[in-house]
C-alpha cells in the first residue's frame, strides 16, 4: 500500500505530501483546485511518459516520491528479473529536470520505463471515467477467473514449467541455427579436410623438401665442385695428401734430436689423418649425388602442393596446415553433436508439453466451473450500484498453450436492456466502467492481494440510494485493500477513514494547488456543502453529521 506521496514542483503544485490510511481515503475539492493533477503525477509515478511543460519553476527539477509497503505483493520475481534488492519497503521515485531529461529510480537504483511500467501495475491501480487499463486486458480476465478459482498455486507451477519450455523453445531454435549455419559449412569444411588428409602432411617435411630440392637443383655444379676437391687432394700428380705424406717421412730424420720435434710430428700427423678423413667423405658425397630431373620434379610438385595449401588457407607453415586440419576434424565432430542436442532438446520439449498440456486442462477445467458464479454474483452487484439493466457474458474457448494455460477469457457487457453485450471497450461508459470495475474488485478483495486501488469519479450518473451502496462497498473492500477515491458525492464521501481536501491556494502571486487532511468538524462543513453548496443550510449540516455519524 502507499504510506507515503511527495509531489514537488508539478503544473500546480509546489510542494504537497500526504501519509494516506490503509483503508478508504476520500479526495474532495473544487473542479480545477488539483485533483486531477495529482492523478497525473501518480501516473507518472507508474510510468508514463514525462513533459517538461509539467515543471511547476522551470528552473527546478520536479520529484515525485512514492513509499509502498509491498509485503504480501508476491512480487519478488519481478525483482529478480531486472537483478534488484527486493524490501517490503518500497520507495519509487521520479524526476524530471528542467533539461527535460526523466530519471526514475527504486529504492534509489536507476531502472528503465518499462520496469517501472510493470511495477507500477503491481502497486497501484488507477481507475478513471477515461480509462479502463487492466480490465479490457485478456490476462487481467483470466487473473479475475483465477482469483475465483483458487488457481494460484496451480497457477504458479504452470508458469514455471511454461518459463521452463519456452526457454529450452529458444534453445532448440538457437541450436538449430547453429546446426544449420554448420551445415552449410560442411560440404566446403569435408572438401577441405579431404584435401588436407590427401596431402599427408608431415611435421617438418616442407624444410626437408626445401633442403632436397636445393641439393637436386644444383647437383652438376656440386659434383663437380666434389670431384675437383677429392683430385685435389688424393688423386693429381701434385695431391695435397701425398706431399702432406712426403713431409711426415721427413719428420722421421729429425725427431731423434728433439722431444719437441716429435711433438710437431704428432700434431702434423693429426692433421694428416683428418685430412684423409676429409677426402674419404668427399668421395662418398660425390658419388651419391645423382642428377635426377624425375626425382627434382617430383618434389617441385610435392612443395607447390604445400605452398598451395598455405597460401589458402592463408598459413605459413605446415605445422598450421596440420593445426588446420584438425580443427575441422573437430568441427565435424561438433556438427554431429549439434544433431545430437537437437533430438535430445526435442524429446524434452515433447515431455514439457504433455505435462503442460495436463496443468493447462487442469487450469481449464477449475476456470470452467467458476464462471457461472463470476456472472451471476456480478450481475447481482452491478444491479445493487445502479445497473439492474446490466448483463454480463464471460466467453470463454480453447487456444494455443501460452504463458496463462489454454483458454482465452473475454468479458462481455451490456449496461442497457436489449443490447447484446460487447467487449467492454465498446460497450462501457466511462462512469459505468468504473462501477463494472468496483464490483470486480469487490468480488475479489476477500480472494488476492490486490494493489492501492484508486478511483476517480466512480460517481457519475449516480445518486441517492446508489450512491450509499458503492460507498457501503468501498468502505468494506477497503477493510483489507487500500483505497483513494475522488469524489463528488456526500454519501461516498461520509465513508472515508481518512478525508484530504484539495483547493487553490491564490495568497501568492501565483496560485497553487494544496491538499490537506481535514478534521471530524472540517469534514461535517465540507460534506454539508457538497449537499448544499458553498453556504449550506442548517439542514445540510445536520444531514452530513448524520452521514458521518452512520459510517463511523
Amino acid at each position: 500500500m502507499l504510506k507515503n506521496l511527495l509531489i514537488r514542483n508539478y503544473v500546480l503544485i509546489s510542494e504537497l505530501e500526504l501519509q494516506p490510511s490503509s483503508e478508504l481515503n476520500i479526495v474532495t475539492g473544487e473542479t480545477g483546485a488539483g485533483k486531477s493533477i495529482m492523478l497525473g503525477a501518480l501516473g507518472l509515478l507508474l510510468g508514463n511518459r514525462a513533459d517538461v511543460k509539467v515543471l511547476f519553476n522551470e528552473e527546478e527539477k520536479c520529484i515525485i516520491e512514492g513509499a509502498f509497503d509491498i509485503s504480501g505483493y508476491d512480487i519478488e520475481d519481478l525483482f529478480e528479473g531486472e537483478d534488484l534488492d527486493y524490501e517490503t519497503q518500497c520507495l519509487v521515485r521520479r524526476e524530471i529536470a528542467p533539461s527535460g531529461k526523466s530519471r526514475a529510480f527504486v529504492n534509489d537504483t536507476p531502472v528503465n520505463l518499462d520496469f517501472l511500467k510493470k511495477l507500477g501495475q503491481r502497486l497501484m491501480d488507477v481507475h478513471s471515467q477515461h480509462e479502463t487499463l487492466m480490465l479490457g486486458a485478456s490476462s487481467f480476465q483470466i487473473g479475475i477467473v483465477d482469483a475465483f478459482a483458487g488457481n494460484k498455486i496451480l497457477l504458479g507451477e504452470y508458469k514455471k514449467l511454461y518459463k521452463e519450455f519456452k526457454d529450452k523453445e529458444a534453445e532448440l531454435v538457437e541450436v538449430t541455427r547453429q546446426a544449420e549455419e554448420s551445415s552449410k559449412q560442411q560440404d566446403f569444411n569435408t572438401f577441405l579436410l579431404s584435401e588436407l588428409e590427401d596431402a599427408d602432411l608431415q611435421s617438418g617435411e616442407q624444410e626437408k623438401l626445401e633442403e632436397d630440392l636445393k641439393l637436386l637443383e644444383n647437383s652438376e655444379e656440386i659434383k663437380s665442385k666434389l670431384n675437383q676437391m677429392v683430385s685435389i687432394l688424393s688423386e693429381s700428380d701434385q695431391a695435397s695428401i701425398a706431399v702432406l705424406q712426403s713431409v711426415n717421412k721427413l719428420f722421421d730424420g729429425i725427431v731423434k734430436y728433439s722431444p719437441s720435434y716429435e711433438k710437431l710430428r704428432e700434431r702434423f700427423q693429426s692433421i694428416v689423418i683428418e685430412l684423409k678423413d676429409i677426402n674419404g667423405e668427399l668421395e662418398e658425397a660425390e658419388q651419391q649425388i645423382d642428377y635426377s630431373p624425375g626425382k627434382i620434379e617430383e618434389k617441385r610438385e610435392r612443395l607447390s602442393l604445400i605452398y598451395k595449401l598455405e597460401k589458402k588457407h592463408h598459413v605459413n607453415t605446415i605445422e598450421e596446415l596440420i593445426a588446420i586440419q584438425e580443427d575441422l576434424e573437430n568441427k565435424a565432430g561438433a556438427n554431429s553433436d549439434l544433431f545430437e542436442k537437437i533430438e535430445i532438446l526435442k524429446t524434452g520439449l515433447v515431455k514439457l508439453e504433455k505435462s503442460l498440456r495436463e496443468k493447462a486442462v487442469k487450469l481449464s477445467n477449475q476456470r470452467t466451473k467458476v464462471i457461472p458464479g463470476i456472472k451471476k454474483e456480478l450481475e447481482s452487484l452491478l444491479k445493487e450500484v445502479g445497473m439492474p439493466n446490466a448483463t454480463m457474458h464471460i466467453h470463454s474457448e480453447p487456444t494455443e498453450l501460452g504463458p496463462l494455460g489454454i483458454d482465452k477469457i473475454n468479458f462481455l457487457f451490456s449496461a442497457n436492456k436489449g443490447i447484446s453485450p460487447e467487449e467492454l471497450k465498446n460497450a462501457a461508459s466511462g462512469g459505468e466502467f468504473s462501477r463494472l470495475m468496483l464490483c470486480i474488485k469487490y468480488m475479489l478483495a476477500d480472494k488476492s492481494s490486490l494493489p492501492t486501488i484508486v478511483f476517480d469519479e466512480i460517481d457519475t450518473g449516480i445518486s441517492g440510494e446508489v450512491a450509499f451502496k458503492v460507498g457501503k462497498m468501498m468502505k468494506q473492500m477497503s477493510k483489507n485493500h487500500q483505497v483513494l477515491a475522488i469524489t463528488h458525492l456526500p454519501q461516498i464521501a461520509a465513508q472515508g477513514s481518512a478525508h484530504y481536501f484539495v483547493y487553490k491556494d491564490h495568497s501568492s502571486k501565483r496560485s497553487v494547488s494544496r491538499i490537506k487532511e481535514l478534521t471530524k468538524e472540517d469534514r461535517v462543513k465540507e460534506i454539508a456543502q457538497m449537499i448544499g453548496g458553498e453556504k449550506p443550510s442548517e439542514t445540510a449540516i445536520k444531514n452530513a453529521k448524520e452521514l458521518l455519524e452512520i459510517n463511523e
